[in-house]
């Protein structure tokens, strides 16, 4: 099945997510591929590219990182300010609604970062598009799904796994990143056991990249 991912599909998604549910994208912690990729960086501006509700975000901005926080879905950003409330004092958040297929930030960040966003482009594209926003001896950090041959299992809560056009391959996204340009720090596969729909747990098979900007 295609999915469009577009602003209706994501709007759609997150007013059936519920925090408390199992698997619930809403209630997920940091991703743990985060804390570990920018250990040893100094904190300044981030960007968190389909920041869902929030849970990237609000971890930069607790460890002293100037975040932008954009996603296309005004009920994932509600998600995520609530969540930011709730967590206690942080750095400053500035969320945003915007279509990551067409806005522009107008500036270049320390960080950007996304995990497992799928907007209405060729995921490979996204990921290009997002590597003109990391300025120079700033971090890139890419947290994708894997394309394997058996597919990807988890369904987010919305009863299906995860489509063909939302996943890639290791080397997909390293040979997008021309040497004269970009140091590829981390580039590795992993698998990794989460709750899923139903408390039952699944796999998720992920591809995470980080890579520095040299110029």
């Amino acid at each position: 099945m295609t999915h469009s991912f577009d602003k209706a599909y994501w709007q759609q998604h997150w007013q059936q997510t519920h925090a408390g549910r199992p698997g619930s994208m809403a209630g997920n912690p940091p991703n743990p591929y985060l804390a570990r990729e920018t250990a040893g960086l100094a904190p300044g501006t981030a960007l968190d590219a389909g920041c869902g509700a929030g849970a990237e975000a609000i971890w930069l901005a607790s460890r002293g990182w100037q975040v932008t926080a954009a996603d296309i879905s005004a009920d994932a950003l509600a998600h995520a300010a609530v969540r930011a409330a709730a967590s206690g004092p942080t750095g400053p958040i500035r969320w945003v609604e915007a279509d990551l297929t067409g806005w522009e930030p107008g500036r270049r960040f320390d960080l950007v970062t996304t995990h497992y966003a799928h907007p209405a482009m060729p995921q490979l594209a996204f990921y290009q598009r997002i590597c003109d926003w990391v300025a120079p001896g700033g971090t890139l950090l890419i947290v994708g799904h894997l394309h394997t041959s058996q597919g990807n299992g988890h369904d987010h809560g919305h009863g299906h796994g995860h489509p063909a056009e939302a996943t890639v391959t290791l080397t997909d996204i390293t040979t997008g990143l021309d040497e004269a340009d970009w140091e590829v720090v981390t580039a590795e596969e992993h698998q990794r056991p989460i709750p899923g729909p139903g408390g039952q747990p699944v796999t998720l098979h992920d591809v995470v990249v980080r890579a520095t900007r040299r110029r």
